[in-house]
């Protein structure tokens, strides 16, 4: 059985939701006696919020056009973090061709490309985490996180994107009174904390290995940079078919690491559900090139590090997008991790467990 290319088709349970004009009214709630707000406030009764599809701008700014075509008239804009309410989809054959899908929203239609479809969830925070840490996931659109020290007090820092994943190691009394998550940055070697209510705990059993029996031979993974696809085969049969975005040639300065997804064979040699990529600081901007809590994240080459992971910043698969790794839709990087080889699995025994090394399944990637 192929799992499907368009995950998103699948029929999904509804789910408590925020309009954008709800969510502006919350974001500009201040806390007391602090210059300092969060983007979703702790509901009182979230039965308040409408149900529906909501997506967030993933770019400095995207275009509304007057029809689902980008030669048609610009008839406004939406701005980076801003929350759009789709009201269906549509598949256009006319500009741009290389990706038909198109959001019909308020005032007209905006191109799927640079949003990011998302979904508000309330959790209530654990009692308890574990020192070795609990993997968590951005149940929000987004959640900016903040560091203390005596001398500044609570500096904001940048955010966290929904369904990206980190490890919470703790839990405090944030400055809002309420529960905040402790988390730990593996890059940075460093704490931040953020609301713990809009973090969802993955439970164990979430991350166990998928066909765990199919012998490590029969799996392999190949990847066409021609077609921006991949497919994973147990045997000669085909498993996950689905279109992935490759590397952009030529972003690295001279010098750097070459920003070209490398074509040749490969096994996957470190599998971690959360990684800080990018260039390592904590810069709140729609450009920088900051990504902490990059989720399912599975190595093939390392050093230098290209890896097949889950994409929360563009939507834009069967494009050229990335700097070298294999972007993927966030449910079939998901899928990956749990498939491939070394197996990953939940609790870990100490930290040194948030990463599994091996010599994993074969990936062929050719031009």
């Amino acid at each position: 059985m192929i799992l499907q290319v368009n995950l998103d088709k699948r029929v999904k349970p509804m789910s408590k939701s925020i309009s954008r004009r709800s969510f502006l009214k919350l974001g500009a709630l201040a806390l007391s006696s602090l210059a300092f707000t969060t983007p979703f406030p702790s509901p009182q009764d979230d039965s308040e919020y409408p149900r529906g599809e909501v997506a967030r701008v993933a770019t400095h700014s995207i275009s509304v056009f007057k029809e689902p075509d980008a030669d048609s008239e610009t008839v406004g804009y939406r701005f980076f973090n801003e929350l759009v309410n789709i009201y269906y989809e549509v598949k256009s054959d006319k500009k741009p061709v290389y990706n038909p899908l198109w959001y019909r929203v308020w005032g007209g239609y905006i191109h799927s490309a640079y949003v990011q479809k998302v979904k508000i969830r309330f959790n209530t925070p654990l009692s308890l985490v574990p020192e070795v840490g609990q993997l968590v996931e951005v149940s929000v659109p987004f959640t900016q996180i903040y560091q203390y020290d005596r001398w500044n007090g609570w500096q904001a820092k940048n955010f966290l994107y929904y369904l990206t994943t980190h490890w919470a190691v703790g839990i405090d009394t944030g400055p809002d009174g309420s529960a905040w998550y402790r988390l730990f940055d593996e890059l940075l070697e460093l704490e931040y904390f953020a609301p713990a209510f809009h973090f969802r705990a993955i439970p164990d059993e979430e991350v166990t290995p998928i066909s765990p029996d199919v012998p490590w031979e029969a799996k392999r993974i190949e990847v066409s940079l021609e077609t921006q696809s991949l497919k994973a085969y147990e045997g000669d049969r085909v498993v996950l078919d689905t279109k992935i975005s490759s590397g952009i040639p030529g972003l690295a300065p001279e010098g750097g690491i070459p920003t070209a997804t490398p074509t040749g064979h490969f096994n996957i040699a470190s599998k971690m559900p959360s990684k800080h990529m990018g260039d390592g600081l904590l810069t709140v901007a729609p450009d920088a090139y900051t990504l902490p809590g990059v989720s399912w994240t599975s190595f093939f080459l390392t050093p230098p590090g290209y890896a097949f992971h889950g994409t929360y910043w563009h939507n834009n698969f069967g494009v050229q997008m990335s700097h070298g790794c294999v972007n993927m839709r966030t449910e079939e990087a998901k899928w990956l991790f749990r498939w491939t080889d070394p197996k990953f699995e939940l609790p870990v025994k100490d930290r040194s467990g948030w990463e599994k090394r091996g010599y994993g399944t074969q990936v062929i990637i050719s031009a």
